[in-house]
This record gives C-alpha cells, structure tokens and sequence, in this order.
C-alpha cells in the first residue's frame, strides 16, 4: 500500500515537473493615454498570456547584445496599440523588476517591433528574457540599431507598458 502511494505520489510529481514550462502564466497591463479598457475603473487594459497568444504571430529573426541570431516570434507592438486605442506619443516600458525605458511611439511604425514571448521556439521564462523581450529587427533595421541608444531599448521581463 505505501508502495502503491509512493508510485503515484512520483508520478504526480513528475507530471507537475514536465508541464512546468507550459504552467507559468502571466498578463500585460497596458495603461496611460488609452481609450479602451479591461478594467474600466483603473482605467487599464489587461492581456493575459492566452489572449497574447491568441493574437496573430509575427517574428523578428535577430541578434540582440545578449543572445545570437535567433527567431523571435509574439504580438506586433502596432496591434496591441490598437487594441487598447492609444493616443500618445511616447511608451514606457517596465520590467518586473522596476527596471523601465521610454520609447518614442514612432519607432513602431519604423521597425514594426515585436514583443516577443518566444525565442527559438521556446516560450521565454523569467531567467530567459520572459515572460516579454522587445525585439527590433537589429540585423536588418540598419546601423541606427545597433547603437547604445536602442541597445538600451531592448527591454525584457516586461509586465507593463503607460502611454503618455
């Protein structure tokens, strides 16, 4: 009987253990200069992880200062600016960590970033530039791209962004 109770304790373990990648969840908050809500009262618009990859998939394949040339895929940063009706000329960005960057609205109709919730293939986590990375096209966007300046605009573990 302990046996029996041991084997599906290890079983139930190891089946918590495999489906961890695909268990984290997480949500964008999008607030500031916007006309459509979620959440009418805070005045935000919330994403949740599903609704994110629900959303038609677009991909930058990139280096970046931290990683190699890779395929990065997620939402459009243009599409969820519309979906939240955005009226403003500057995004600041923020990490979870509190870290955050601004950057000008114009740079979406530029370089069509993305925010990023793959890598490889992969699902990003927060030890690997997740849940959200800001990816540029760098390798194609021309020389501008591969200054200090956007180099500092490539913000991961991004949770929210405020529209002014």
């Amino acid at each position: 009987m302990f046996t029996r109770l041991l084997n599906v304790i290890t079983l139930a373990f190891a089946a918590l253990v495999i489906s961890q990648p695909y268990a984290f969840s997480f949500t964008l908050e999008i607030t500031g200069n916007i006309s459509k809500f979620t959440d009418e009262e805070n005045h935000r618009y919330i994403f949740t992880d599903q609704q994110l990859f629900a959303m038609p998939v677009q991909s930058i394949t990139t280096s970046t200062s931290w990683t190699p040339k890779e395929k990065f895929e997620g939402v459009a940063l243009a599409e969820l600016l519309t979906t939240v009706g955005a009226k403003g000329t500057t995004m600041t960005f923020y990490a979870l960590n509190d870290y955050y960057i601004d950057i000008p609205i114009t740079d979406v109709d530029k370089y069509r970033m993305i925010l990023a919730y793959k890598m490889g293939g992969t699902l990003l986590k927060i030890r690997n530039f997740g849940p959200l990375f800001l990816i540029y096209p760098r390798d194609t966007g021309g020389n501008e791209l591969n200054s200090p300046l956007y180099n500092s605009r490539f913000i991961w573990q991004i949770n929210r962004i405020v529209i002014k």
